[in-house]
């Protein structure tokens, strides 16, 4: 579960990364906005700064979110259990089989 949220948290510091910008510097800015309260603040990679995502239009439904950490997290459930499966030791079978 810690190594599901520390993907999450990495997720900002991908996305400036890729646009060219410091994420760093980025991302320690973002999360003193979310600590201060400001919850809809993200990166606005047209400026590479972080800005309020409501004030510029940027918004995304709760039910989109939540179906894709659903799905993204009951595929890593089956990767697991098929790793699961793999590890098992072959059951023994009787002579004749």
């Amino acid at each position: 579960m810690a190594a599901y949220a520390r993907a999450l948290r990495q997720m900002p510091s991908i996305i400036a990364d890729n646009g060219g910008y410091d994420s760093a510097e980025l991302v320690t800015q973002l999360r003193a906005k979310h600590a201060a309260g400001h919850s809809t603040y993200g990166l606005d990679m047209y400026n590479g700064t972080i800005a309020d995502m409501t004030t510029l239009g940027v918004t995304e439904s709760y039910k989109s979110k939540y179906q894709v950490l659903m799905s993204a997290s009951e595929a890593a459930e089956m990767i697991l259990r098929v790793d699961d499966i793999i590890k098992c030791a072959p059951r023994q079978r009787e002579q004749g089989y």
